[in-house]
């Protein structure tokens, strides 16, 4: 219902305020989250990239954003506990004084071995704690230096081969929201918004996010004027990969 509301603005694809603003990206890849990172490139934005895989083709493609967006810093410190998101967001919010923006890119994937549900739930709180930690410690960060932000968690998977993928998806589904709500309430004093897209529910209806330029236009849109009444939102992506 809510996409159905917004889509329209979604054309309007141009945000005059977000040029100058501060970007970190997490968990970016040359096949996860290029689109993304190339709209606030157009915009203006100044970036910070956390990826786990400094690969030529993401070097290179850092470099034509770099032409495009008002300034690009890259680091290659993998982020897989409390220590490393407080790290990487001090050193963010040295580089550029803060930040404005977190979108944090989250590839799940189908696990292999899992004997039982305890063994999922383990599985799944794994998949997004790396997310969680950088949620908490920028949401500190934007209070204390009284930024009002936007912190937005974008988790991608291949569509469910069979029942027992969705189950996996779901849950982890499930998960994210959970975890979106609860963030949200908790920052929501300083007027930190939190929202997520992920693998789409099995009761959704309506429009869900069918690509990623598609995903790209909605976190121009959160992060815009446009979207600073939506925090505890999770969009729907079906298909939601965000291999190019």
């Amino acid at each position: 219902m809510l996409m159905s509301v917004i889509e329209p603005e979604l054309a309007s694809s141009v945000y005059g305020e977000l040029a100058g603003a501060r970007v970190l990206l997490t968990g970016l890849t040359a096949s996860g989250g290029v689109d993304v990172a190339r709209s606030f490139a157009d915009h203006k934005a100044r970036l910070i990239i956390q990826t786990p895989d400094l690969s030529p083709d993401l070097v290179e493609l850092t470099a034509h954003m770099a032409e495009q967006a008002c300034e690009v810093r890259m680091f290659d410190e993998p982020v897989h506990d409390q220590a490393a998101a407080v790290r990487l967001a001090q050193k963010s919010a040295t580089a550029f004084g803060g930040f404005d923006v977190v979108v944090n890119f989250i590839a799940a994937e189908q696990p292999v071995g899992i004997a039982d549900y305890d063994e999922l739930s383990d599985y799944v709180s794994d998949t997004l704690l790396p997310a969680t930690q950088i949620t908490r410690v920028a949401a500190n960060r934007m209070r204390l230096m009284r930024n009002e932000g936007l912190i937005l968690n974008i988790v991608s998977m291949a569509p469910p081969a069979d029942a027992r993928e969705m189950a996996v998806s779901s849950l982890i589904r499930a998960t994210l929201a959970d975890l979106t709500r609860r963030e949200a309430q908790a920052w929501s004093d300083a007027a930190i918004r939190i929202n997520a897209i992920g693998p789409r529910s099995m009761d959704a209806c309506g429009h869900c996010l069918a690509s990623e330029p598609e995903i790209a236009a909605l976190a121009m849109y959160l992060a815009s004027r446009k979207g600073r009444q939506l925090t505890g939102q999770v969009f729907d992506a079906e298909n939601a990969s965000l291999r190019c």
